[in-house]
């Protein structure tokens, strides 16, 4: 996997997202043509190129902001237009813009300590608010991975899973950032 400028994105930076629609977001405003939820259509709405990303987070008071953002950015309904520097500074960044979504470089094969943080954290996430009954599929194969790239794939579904429970949603984006550091 080739290295880039969202390889090392953090999202507790300094710096503001501003996303704007693309053709495609514009087309699924004016015609619906997509399969949007009503809550993905609404967040597509308010993406309008100003607002950054904690302005949308205020003015939508939702918990799965981001998640909802990267879903549209990886369907390709919108995509990061300008950064903003911590002086307000707006402007498009040298090469690629970073991704909310993205995950950071694959470790080395050989890290086998961030692997196991990983699983360990995914693992006693999933089981302190879903609960072990509710999620034993997940967590199973959660156990099984065998290493960084099979727990990615693993991400969307644990993210749901918390999501959809009333504990876990009021932590979820603070957990997803805390896994994103290590997975």
């Amino acid at each position: 996997m080739p290295e880039s400028a969202h390889d090392n994105y953090k999202p507790e930076t300094n710096m503001a997202v501003v996303f704007t629609k693309t053709a495609k977001g514009q087309e699924e405003i004016n015609g619906r043509a997509g399969a949007l939820t009503p809550r993905q259509r609404r967040v597509l709405i308010f993406v309008d190129g100003k607002r950054t990303v904690e302005e949308l987070r205020g003015m939508l008071q939702s918990d799965d902001l981001q998640h909802t953002l990267g879903l549209l950015e990886e369907s390709g309904y919108i995509e990061v237009g300008a950064v903003i520097d911590a002086q307000g500074k707006a402007g498009a960044a040298a090469g690629p813009l970073p991704s909310i979504t993205a995950f950071r470089k694959l470790p080395a094969a050989g890290d086998s300590l961030r692997l196991k943080q990983a699983r360990n954290f995914m693992a006693n996430t999933v089981s302190a608010f879903v609960g072990r009954v509710g999620a034993s599929s997940l967590l199973e194969r959660i156990e099984q991975a065998a290493d960084h790239g099979e727990l990615r794939a693993l991400f969307d579904e644990w993210y749901h899973s918390l999501v959809g429970s009333r504990e876990g949603r009021r932590e979820a984006e603070a957990l997803r950032a805390k896994l994103l550091e290590v997975i």
